[in-house]
């Protein structure tokens, strides 16, 4: 098990249309992706301007089947909900 995450600026008030437009555009094509498992967002504590997109998949290979110009693709149907994300990668060790 292979977690990303994702970490972007969100203004607290765009919150719920950011929300929405991610769920409508990014969770429904990862839904589609073999190897997807789960995910999840969270709102930092400390800074409600940042938001934490974590997503669950069964191994590397299965997250890195997607291509830089599907995320491209995917990422411009977001439109002006767009935020740049500072990716990361964990291993579920527990």
């Amino acid at each position: 098990m292979v977690v990303e995450l994702l970490t972007m600026e969100v203004a607290p008030e765009h919150h719920e249309m950011w929300l929405a437009a991610q769920e409508a555009v990014w969770t429904r094509f990862l839904e589609q992706q073999p190897g997807y498992e789960r995910s999840e967002i969270w709102v930092d504590a400390e800074n409600e301007g940042l938001v934490h997109v974590v997503i669950w998949w069964r191994t590397r290979e299965d997250w890195k089947r997607i291509t830089p110009e599907q995320v491209e693709a995917v990422d411009a149907r977001l439109g002006p909900l767009y935020r740049e994300p500072v990716a990361r990668e964990l291993r579920v060790v527990g």
